[in-house]
């Protein structure tokens, strides 16, 4: 019997799926191990060979904790809603629905055409109901909720309440908006209801409040950072413009510091950690008020700075462009260059701000400043390189101790002081802290660190500062103006939002007539037709953000059909987190930000264990397209012809490169009739070939429908099967790096499984195996792989180990090895990686189906990779004849006599005297005549 990949793999799929072979209980004696996948937004087009990579590891991994004993629970769902299947339905007219469900089904198709040994019973859809009402329940608990910073976790908003009751506003340590009320317990029982739901709304850990957005006017909707490249829309290329709106947010920079702390008792790639520490970014400096006399009520400019001690240097504060004081710091005589000026920088995101460091621009407001120490005037800017979001938006520009300063008052020619000027702090405690300008009369001769405290006990003793901490990150916007995403589940009664009642859970999406925003400019909520609250009151319009779902997704895992709450306390109980989480690094500062942010307000809460939801990560490298090229010849005038020159002969014309769809060309060989066919305008193409042949260039780019290098793993299994891509996708390199997908290669993985398909059968086909006990030597070779994939496994190291089953393979070949004590345990450690095929052979070698993946990883026996032979080679007067195998333990008079009576050593002596033999144990011998 030959093998017949497509038949055997189709056979097991359909067993795994009809006997819920992976299905797996929330108790077991056995250790339990979470293994989970970043799941996947179901696009139109489906898989290409690069997806599936960190897929197939994680199986590969789970499979082989399965076999070392571990209860293994490894799901998969999908991230669907999401601004594709949105666009595509104001194209069409289609319900995004129809479009999410259509791609589902074509990615299990595909998923389950690879052989992946997921539990199925765990599904989850973001946009289904059932999940998106626990999204829209944890939603509702962080708006009744605040961050008590005397206790350092996130409490009950009744619990504030209660508070000022009793107290007032007195004692309150809160992460809060900055215009919170002081009041007695007296005052805050007169409030109005509405009074007391507007200063409570200061306090929610979700809550609205005006922010500066990305606002693209194309999609009618608020984008993400990341979904912004270079000022435009990374979807469509749309312009994008900053704006004010009310918007919902998220109160994630309470856990700053428990964010950043998280980060040293976690195990993820050093570079992510890094990316997460620079995004919260924490700064520990002094926030300094600089009086401005024309602002009335709230006189001063308060700004941020990690470095008090050069206030001396100030020439000038600068202002972000959407600073709320803008407005009334502009004089009239500057009125219109200040309002062109923040015209321009709408147009740019803050990431382009942050990231453009050459360019200097800004626009003087024509007011002034007063210097709390000098009492001197400071001059008063906005520019873009300040941010609103950072600090308090607004910077004391010190020259000659900061880069961006320094250009901006060069082009500007705003005065410097030099460094010379300015006497220098003696005995700076930080080598790094260099220009620190000082006032003789009070810090003079101090070190640096008592310099920087004499200064903020001055600016405190005359209300003009403080020490503080400040962070980078800024509270996350959770409002989007689009159709496909969660329902927020809030309604408004007198212009303030209220939560609908919990038992009214799921808040479903409305039909609605078109998926645009409304002629008014509303949300596509705003469309739908009698949607209101007991039929009275206005929903919010807005939706959820596509991280809103992906950042709670891993406990629904644990219990998906629960109906009475996200997950039992029972099943996070026993699975508590994620083992192990494989996916892409793109999401350090998105997902996996925010998913830390969930998690610990739901420990908070008391509703998970466990602080952190991944204890060890790893970012799957991106497998990148290999492009293949043709070369159309030029005429003369420089048009393209219909003639296409091979790549070796293409220096002997003017050519042009074109790229060729990879799925028409093997091992650069490009199939003519099926190039005529690629497009219309080729159909009579003519071809200059070398050898017979057309050879095609190639290029390792990203894989992109548009360089037609996309490779779909459905051809690959159909020619090669599923347990070759596997296979091949672990061999092309380190699981971390990126890597060129190459199609050359995989030939040689498809004979390596049917060169171990043949160690079971004889040359006629037959499955025959033997019951003789086994040689040492093949043990030996057992052995050897057990151990190498046992530690290949635990180190990720995937790659390496399919070599290492070529090698094994080979050996036993080699050996003609056909013994059930040998090829039984082969069949288990091959199982992780290509586990169609050992399936197969498990049940021929007389198992009950299905019972590989739970049979027990062979035990390593170090005993049988002790050498007890040694092929020696043997050499006269230094010249090697022949090799001779002897035992390690023989002694040496013993080894000389066995050399000496060789056939081979023999002729060689030609019957002269042996002077010496020399004899290394275990390297050589060498006779002397």
């Amino acid at each position: 019997m030959d093998y017949h990949h497509r038949t055997i793999e189709k056979k097991w799929q359909k067993f795994w799926a009809d006997n819920h072979t992976f299905r797996v209980d929330n108790t077991s004696a056995k250790p339990k191990y979470y293994v989970l996948d970043m799941f996947p937004y179901p696009s139109g087009a489906g898989l290409h060979v690069g997806h599936p990579l960190g897929y197939i590891a994680s199986d590969i991994f789970s499979r082989y904790k399965r076999l070392k004993g571990f209860n293994v629970l490894h799901p998969m769902g999908y991230d669907s809603f999401g601004l594709p299947a949105e666009q595509y339905a104001i194209q069409t007219g289609q319900h995004p629905a129809i479009t999410t469900e259509t791609n589902i089904n074509r990615y299990r198709e595909q998923l389950d055409n690879i052989g992946f040994s997921f539990d199925w019973s765990r599904e989850v859809r973001t946009s289904d109901p059932t999940f998106y009402k626990w999204t829209q329940w944890i939603f509702m608990q962080l708006f009744n909720a605040w961050y008590d910073k005397s206790q350092d976790r996130a409490v009950p908003i009744d619990t504030l309440v209660l508070h000022f009751e009793a107290q007032g506003s007195q004692g309150v340590q809160a992460v809060c908006d900055e215009d919170v009320r002081h009041f007695t317990a007296g005052e805050w029982q007169a409030f109005t209801d509405r009074e007391k739901q507007q200063e409570l709304l200061k306090y929610r850990l979700a809550y609205l409040r005006e922010s500066t957005v990305n606002w693209c006017a194309a999609l009618g909707t608020v984008l993400a950072n990341d979904e912004v490249v270079n000022g435009v829309s990374e979807r469509g290329g749309y312009p994008v413009e900053q704006k004010k709106m009310m918007q919902w947010s998220m109160r994630i920079t309470a856990y700053a510091e428990r964010l950043l702390k998280g980060l040293e008792t976690i195990d993820w790639p050093e570079p992510l950690v890094e990316m997460q520490r620079n995004w919260i970014g924490k700064s520990v400096g002094a926030s300094v008020r600089f009086g401005v006399p024309i602002l009335g009520k709230n006189p001063y400019i308060e700004v941020f700075t990690t470095r008090v001690d050069t206030i001396y240097g100030v020439n000038a504060l600068v202002l972000a462009p959407e600073h709320e004081l803008v407005g009334a710091l502009t004089t009239d005589g500057q009125k219109a260059e200040v309002e062109a000026y923040i015209a321009q920088t709408k147009k740019k995101s803050e990431l382009d701000r942050m990231a453009d460091v050459r360019t200097v621009s800004g626009a003087f407001t024509g007011s002034h400043a007063v210097h709390p120490l000098t009492g001197k005037d400071v001059p008063i800017w906005i520019a873009d390189y300040v941010l609103a979001g950072y600090g308090t938006g607004a910077v004391m520009a010190v020259p000659s101790g900061d880069q961006r300063d320094y250009l901006f008052s060069t082009h500007f020619g705003l005065p410097i002081i030099p460094i010379s000027d300015a006497q220098q702090l003696d005995g700076q405690a930080d080598p790094t802290k260099e220009g620190c300008y000082i006032n003789s009369g009070i810090i003079n001769g101090m070190t640096y660190r008592e310099a920087v405290d004499t200064l903020i006990a001055e600016l405190e003793a005359i209300g003009a500062g403080k020490a503080t901490i400040n962070y980078r990150m800024r509270d996350a916007i959770f409002g989007r103006q689009r159709y496909w995403g969660e329902p927020v589940p809030v309604y408004f009664k007198d212009e303030l939002p209220q939560l609908i009642d919990a038992r009214e859970l799921p808040l479903l999406l409305p039909e609605v007539d078109k998926y645009l925003p409304t002629e008014s400019g509303e949300p596509p909520l705003g469309r739908a037709k009698n949607w209101k609250y007991q039929g009275t009151f206005e929903y919010e319009l807005s939706t959820m953000p596509g991280w809103a779902g992906s950042s709670w997704y891993w406990y629904r895992y644990m219990d998906a059909q629960n109906a009475e709450a996200f997950a039992s306390q029972e099943a996070i109980g026993y699975w508590r987190d994620v083992d192990l989480y494989i996916g892409g690094s793109e999401h350090a500062t998105g997902h996996l930000l925010y998913s830390r942010f969930w998690n610990k307000f739901l420990k908070d809460m008391g509703y998970v264990i466990e602080e952190e939801p991944f204890k060890k990560l790893i970012n799957q490298g991106m497998i990148q397209g290999r492009s293949n090229f043709v070369y159309r010849v030029l005429d003369e005038e420089g048009k393209g012809t219909n003639t296409f020159v091979s790549y070796g002969l293409k220096d002997q014309y003017r050519t042009i490169s074109l790229h060729v769809d990879v799925n028409i060309v093997t091992n650069d060989v490009l199939d003519l009739d099926k190039f005529r066919k690629f497009r219309p305008d080729f159909a009579d193409a003519e071809f200059i070939l070398e050898n017979g042949k057309y050879l095609c260039g190639h290029e390792v780019e990203k894989m992109s429908k548009s360089k037609y290098n996309v490779v779909n793993p459905d051809d690959i299994i159909e020619q090669y099967g599923a347990d070759t891509l596997r296979m091949y996708e672990m061999f092309l390199g380190p699981l971390e790096q990126s890597k060129p997908w190459n199609t050359n290669g995989i030939e040689g993985v498809y004979k390596f499984l049917r060169k171990f398909w043949k160690l079971f059968h004889d040359g006629e086909g037959n499955f025959v195996v033997s019951d003789e006990a086994p040689s040492r030597t093949e043990l030996k070779a057992l052995h050897k792989i057990i151990k190498k994939v046992e530690d290949d496994i635990e180190r990720f190291s995937f790659n390496t180990s399919v070599s290492s089953f070529m090698i094994c393979v080979n050996e036993l070949t080699d050996l003609k090895c056909n013994k059930r004590a040998i090829l039984e345990q082969l069949c288990i450690v091959l199982q992780p990686y290509a586990p169609h095929i050992t399936e197969e052979l498990w049940e021929l070698l007389g198992h009950a189906p299905g019972t590989l993946s739970n049979a027990s990883y062979p035990a390593f026996n170090p005993d049988y990779l002790v050498e007890s032979e040694f092929a020696y080679p043997v050499s006269v007067n230094g010249k090697t004849r022949t090799n001779l195998t002897l035992p390690l333990d023989l002694a040496q008079s013993d080894v000389e006599k066995a050399v000496l009576a060789n056939e081979d050593v023999q002729r060689y002596l030609e019957g002269k005297p042996v002077k010496k033999v020399i004899y290394v144990k275990g390297r050589i011998v060498n006779v002397v005549v």
